[in-house]
């Protein structure tokens, strides 16, 4: 709960500079010491109510300990957060809602993240987010990623998305929720690092 605390509180203190504030690198590193206590079990929250929420943008950056994929909810918060299921599938495929179309992904592992955002407007049903099944996520260079391999959108259905993300090997992730944004980590390795 410490290291929560801690990470938000940077985050609060960023938010005066920028809207879009996530932890830095060395305040992430201070407060977990690059430790990878996370593990690889599957996280979700799916007991928060259905409420229809846009997905307005993923990116991803690489940090000393970990690197980081970034889903921007806007409207949600701790206090308001985004439904979500991450977990390692059994191979190398994400299988799309409702058609089940397989979705080959690239990595030695892949996670599977479901968010309770779509890719469109509800209110309007105009797209938000411009990604195709099965392609790679607009906008996103994984270069410079130590555990990132590959990051393909899957799908955007009845008020959920989909997204498979290939990772080096099956290792330790994170998910946590802070302003406007959903956050997943996953670790370059099982040791401590850094």
């Amino acid at each position: 709960m410490r290291r929560w605390t801690t990470a938000l509180a940077a985050v609060t203190l960023a938010a005066g500079v920028a809207a879009t504030a996530v932890p830095t690198a060395s305040a992430v590193t201070a407060t977990t010491g690059c430790s990878t206590v996370w593990g690889s079990l599957d996280r979700q929250d799916r007991t928060v109510p259905y409420q229809p929420q846009a997905l307005a943008n993923v990116r991803t950056g690489a940090h000393e300990c970990f690197d980081r994929l970034v889903i921007d909810v806007p409207g949600t918060s701790p206090a308001n957060p985004l439904a979500h299921r991450v977990h390692y599938t059994n191979g190398n495929t994400v299988y799309q809602a409702g058609s089940g179309r397989p979705i080959p992904v690239g990595g030695g592992a892949v996670l599977e993240i479901v968010v309770g955002a779509s890719s469109y407007d509800p209110a309007t049903w105009q797209v938000v987010y411009p990604a195709r099944s099965g392609d790679p996520l607009p906008g996103v260079d994984l270069t410079g990623h130590r555990t990132f391999v590959d990051a393909r959108f899957a799908g955007s259905m009845e008020g959920e998305t989909q997204f498979g993300l290939g990772v080096r090997a099956r290792l330790p992730f994170e998910v946590f929720q802070l302003d406007g944004r959903l956050v997943i980590d996953v670790a370059h390795s099982w040791s401590t690092a850094g």
